[in-house]
């Protein structure tokens, strides 16, 4: 090996956090450290071999080196996304190397020539993945050095709609986090002294453990012994565990929190076998619960796959060759016979039943001949949607092989994807599937000609140009998708990028950063195919560009995917979709997991009918009073932000330019008003900042009332011995008891908060920031902290359901009313000229800008009040990712989703039955893969006594004109279907009513008018309006309907 592509000696490595932000908060930075000293070698640059590497090169491991030693064929152009067809006759690695490096500047990209694969070479590797290698004998060779060294190894390999992966992680492989699941806590109420001592937890909610998890207590105020330990439990109900023998220990005590149970994660060891060992006695991940010997076919398939190769010199046969199915499955047999008989062997002698059934039966009773030859013909080639998703599952076990993070597969992953063939695909006349020696020979071997240019000329809309829109343009170009001459791709994402975005947008380079997301995607995509029709659209997607995607637009389209990252743009896609009765491909990921969802009119349920439920929020009085654990002192930081560095700077602005504040204010509740002009009054005269000493004495007087004079009060409302209602102990449970602290400026977490608070202030007034901390100090420590004195009669809200009663007391209402008159005359004039030309620049929350002091401010905020409270305390990144909201990401689980995706589209293309279309669900973490039929739309009857139903991709279309009235709708109804209009609703507003005063008078107006006099909008270029009718029958009878689309023809 030459000295340039010698494998550095590890060192200490400083992780991107802004690049793997996302990364990190699904791997944890313990994980990403690791990852960052991990060398790989791959072993094969098909279509399946890039995307391996681009997952990994984007992941951040310390190196991969690439080797390959075959030339690009214009095949190859279906799926590996790096290859032009001026590549061809170059060698594959040779062509990627240049192309991988600009992925990721950490990354070091290195080339090998080596054909003797031994020791020496191979020892100097983390992981080593072989790929899409014909001669088998060389891979078990590979195979069995690796597992003599320690070496993590993986075989993966796509034929078509077939693919494998192979992991052997050597004979000890310790997995630190199974599952990658945050540990649960559960606050305890009792502990019994007993064998087995059984813990029960708070009953409000259920501790969510599991038999044979870990937990460590703390807090314990009886069997102190306990705390700082760690026992194995035993599931009893979800309220209840047990933990062994605990009569040794001294008695429980119900005092303060009761003490908690947190989940503890154990490593686990895991043994696997050298590929060789595992073709004598193979284990298989189940993915399909129907068929549970899938794995097993699949196996012996491969098996005569691989012996087909070695007795052909190794040549990939041309598709749909009846003598190459032939021999597959003559080798699959014979090697499913040599099992059969070796099982019939290890069993003679024994009678027992029950010894017979402890020896495995490694082989089939039949080999399924219909599943070898649909094998035989398309294992031609490489899909880019198959080898987007084993490219994402192999990435993510070498994650695993690097990180000891998650739980690895175990041993062999075998898939099918054969529901996306066409109908009868082994009866389709053999000319269908004729090679065209084109880039998509590929697709053609498994799809033939006819689905070929469907997809070319396919009209389609993508919804999103982040990290699923990136794959999923990267996918479509592969397969030709919108090249044709009546095809084209429309995508449109009105964000820009970011940096922490080229994690996982592979399509972006820092040169692309603050550059338009759709713009730079097309123009990527257009490099790996020049022939995509494709057109960004840089606008979002909603009520206000309805012009631009409009009827017209929408009906012309084929189909629909969305690429987005919340639920609200979700729903309004999905009800455009089910409105112009569009199929929809849905998906998302979490980090490890991933879903998938295919929404097709009038077979499947839509989107809406089936979406996760909103998030519960945290309940007001745990923020302001009560708070448990530190996501809540994170909220409770993050509004402080909000309220004093976005709210306040807005409502002095607004006092200044706008003459009718105060009156717009006093539509407000007492207290609103009160804190409102508290804040304008504050900013504008006594606490107005003219300098950073202004800025940092405000700053200390704020860490002041935060942290000492706030809870001094509650704690002067409610004492350490005060009692509830009830008579019980008021500090107890979940209401943990705070504590006071002093600002001392020789604190790094008070400075801390002192350093951020104070810069965001002076940013507020356009004065000078000031990032010399012991200037800061010593300018904290000038400001006199006055005594605290409690007020009375002050009330705090102690329990979610109960409402302050303040604006009921006339008392305080007539104090509140006081202090608001008198503000108001306080309060100086807008038009005084100094005041007039304030202008404050309130902060917009921006969490990826490490300069901007939010997430500093957010930070020691939030762990100054865990410390008041006793909660532990949280770093910057974990502070980042709650108070952002950040989505865990991996750029594995995205490549795995998308290439699910894109095999649905292949279904809809042919219209497929429900049965055969395929939602799924991925957690690569455990590994596990579940695939399920969608769920068949739900039907209603129009009258309970009919038979006649409708489903919501139904709807009833009324043609109509600007001069349509009330009457005339009426009229067609009565006309089509006996019914009698008794109310229309449209555009959320009741239009219509039968048993209104005015129903006579309005039943004579146009449509259009009576909307608009309801407060409704008609746009001049609207086509439809959608309506609500509700109806009765001959018989008065109340009718269910359909949506009633309204269409106004010009």
């Amino acid at each position: 090996m030459s000295k340039e592509m010698e494998i550095e000696i590890e060192k200490e490595t400083k992780v991107d956090e802004d690049l793997y932000s996302r990364q990190i908060y699904a791997l944890g930075e313990e994980a990403m450290k690791k990852l960052t000293q991990t060398n790989v070698l791959v072993l094969g640059l098909s279509g399946l071999g890039i995307e391996i590497s681009k997952n990994i090169v984007l992941a951040g491991v310390k190196s991969v080196t690439i080797w390959d030693d075959q030339c690009v064929k214009i095949s190859d152009l279906s799926s590996h996304f790096y290859f032009k067809e001026t590549d061809v006759g170059k060698n594959r690695a040779k062509v990627s190397l240049p192309q991988l490096k600009e992925l990721n500047e950490y990354v070091n990209i290195h080339l090998v020539d080596n054909s003797s694969f031994d020791e020496d070479f191979l020892k100097n590797y983390t992981v080593v993945v072989c790929v899409n290698q014909t001669d088998f004998e060389k891979v078990l060779g590979i195979s069995d050095i690796c597992h003599s060294l320690g070496i993590k190894f993986i075989q993966t390999d796509t034929r078509g709609l077939f693919g494998q992966v192979f992991c052997d992680f050597g004979k000890s492989f310790l997995i630190t986090d199974p599952n990658g699941e945050p540990c649960l806590t559960t606050m305890i109420t009792s502990i019994t002294k007993a064998n087995p001592g059984v813990v029960t937890n708070n009953m409000e909610s259920r501790h969510g453990f599991e038999d044979g998890d870990w937990v460590e207590f703390s807090e314990l105020a009886g069997m102190t012994e306990l705390n700082g330990k760690r026992r194995q439990i035993k599931y009893m109900n979800p309220f209840e565990f047990s933990i062994g023998d605990t009569t040794d220990l001294s008695e429980y005590k119900f005092e303060g929190s009761g003490g908690y149970a947190t989940q503890v994660k154990v490593p686990i060891e895991s043994s696997h076998l050298s590929l060789r060992e595992s073709l004598e006695n193979p284990e298989f991940n189940i993915t399909d619960y129907s068929n549970f010997d899938l794995g097993k076919q699949l196996f012996y398939t491969y098996l005569g796959w691989y012996e087909y190769l070695k007795s052909n010199k190794f040549q990939i046969p041309k598709p749909h060759q009846e003598e190459v199915f032939q021999e597959i499955l003559s080798n699959a047999k014979k090697a499913n016979d040599k099992r059969k008989e070796q099982y019939e062997e290890a069993i003679k002698g024994i009678e027992d039943e029950k010894e017979k059934n402890k020896v495995p039966k490694q082989f089939l009773e039949e080999i399924p001949e219909e599943l070898v030859k649909s094998f035989a013909y398309m294992g031609y080639g490489e899909l880019s949607p198959m080898t987007a998703f084993f490219g994402g599952v192999v990435g993510q076990e070498i994650l695993k092989a690097c990180t000891s993070k998650f739980t690895p597969l175990k041993q062999w992953l075998l898939l099918d994807f054969l529901k996306a063939l066409p109908k009868d695909y082994d009866k389709i006349n053999k000319e269908e599937f004729e090679l065209q020696n084109s880039r998509y020979d590929p697709y053609i071997a498994v799809f033939g000609k006819t689905i070929q240019k469907k997809i070319q000329d396919i009209n389609y809309f993508l919804v999103g140009a982040g990290a699923i829109g990136c794959e999923m343009l990267k996918n479509w170009a592969m397969m030709g998708l919108g090249t044709g001459e009546n095809g084209k791709i429309h995508v449109t994402d009105m964000d820009t990028i970011e940096k922490s975005n080229l994690n996982r947008q592979f399509l972006f380079r820092n040169s692309d950063i603050n550059e338009l997301k759709d713009a730079t995607a097309c123009k990527s995509v257009k490099k790996m195919n020049p022939d995509l029709n494709i057109i960004p659209y840089s606008i979002r997607v909603g009520k206000e560009t309805e012009n631009v995607f409009n009827p017209d637009f929408y009906e012309n389209l084929d189909g629909v995917c969305n690429a987005l990252d919340n639920v609200e743009a979700r729903l309004y896609i999905d009800s455009n979709c089910v409105f112009y009765k569009k199929s929809l491909l849905e998906s998302g990921t979490l980090g490890p997991k991933g879903n998938t969802q295919v929404i097709v009119p009038y077979l499947t349920e839509c989107y809406a009918d089936s979406r996760d439920p909103p998030e519960k929020g945290i309940p007001q009085c745990t923020l302001h009073n009560f708070p448990n654990k530190i996501d809540h002192t994170i909220q409770w930081a993050r509004d402080k932000f909000e309220g004093l560095f976005t709210t306040q700077p807005l409502d002095v602005n607004n006092y200044l330019k706008h003459d009718d504040y105060i009156q717009e204010l006093e539509k407000k509740n007492l207290g609103v008003m009160l804190q409102t002009l508290r804040s304008v009054y504050s900013d504008l005269s006594t606490k107005m900042a003219k300098d950073f000493q202004d800025c940092v004495n405000w700053a200390v007087e704020l860490f002041t009332d935060l942290f000492r004079n706030q809870i001094a009060q509650l704690l002067f409302s409610y004492p350490l011995n005060a009692k509830n209602k009830r008579g019980e102990p008021f500090w107890t449970g979940k209401k943990r008891p705070p504590v006071v602290i002093e600002f001392d400026p020789e604190n790094d977490l008070h400075l801390d908060f002192v350093v951020a608070a104070s810069n965001l202030r002076a940013r507020i007034y356009s004065i000078d920031k000031c990032l010399d901390h012991n200037k800061i100090k010593e300018m904290s420590a000038k400001y006199m902290i006055p005594e605290f004195v409690p007020a009375k009669g002050v009330k705090i809200q102690v329990d979610e359901n109960e409402t302050n009663n303040d604006d009921d007391d006339d008392d305080f209402i007539e104090q509140d009313e006081i202090e608001i008159n008198d503000l108001k005359k306080q309060l100086p004039n807008p038009k005084d000229s100094e005041v007039s030309a304030i202008n404050l620049k309130p902060e917009k929350f921006e969490k990826d800008d490490d300069s901007n002091f939010h997430i500093d401010f957010i930070t020691a905020c939030s762990n100054l009040r865990a410390s008041n409270y006793k909660i532990p305390l949280a770093n910057r990144l974990k502070t980042k990712g709650i108070a952002g909201k950040i989505i865990p990401a991996l750029a594995t689980t995205t490549a795995a989703v998308t290439g699910l995706v894109c095999l649905e589209l292949y279904k809809l293309i042919l219209e497929k039955d429900i049965e055969c279309y395929t939602n799924s669900f991925l957690n690569l973490s455990l590994p596990y893969f579940g695939f399920s039929e969608p769920i068949k739309c739900k039907t209603t009857k129009y009258v309970p006594t009919e038979e006649k139903t409708f489903s919501i991709w139904d709807r009833i279309d009324i043609n109509g004109s600007i001069d349509t009235t009330v009457n005339d709708l009426k009229k067609w109804f009565t006309d089509n279907y006996k019914y009698e209009t008794v109310m229309i609703t449209c555009l959320n507003k009741l239009i219509y009513n039968s048993y209104g005063q005015t129903a006579e008078e309005d039943s004579a107006k146009t449509v259009i008018k009576l909307i608009e006099e309801c407060g409704g909008k008609v746009s001049p270029d609207q086509r439809y309006i959608p309506m609500i009718f509700m109806c009765e029958d001959e018989n008065e009878e109340d009718v269910e309907l359909p949506t009633v689309c309204f269409k106004i023809n010009k």
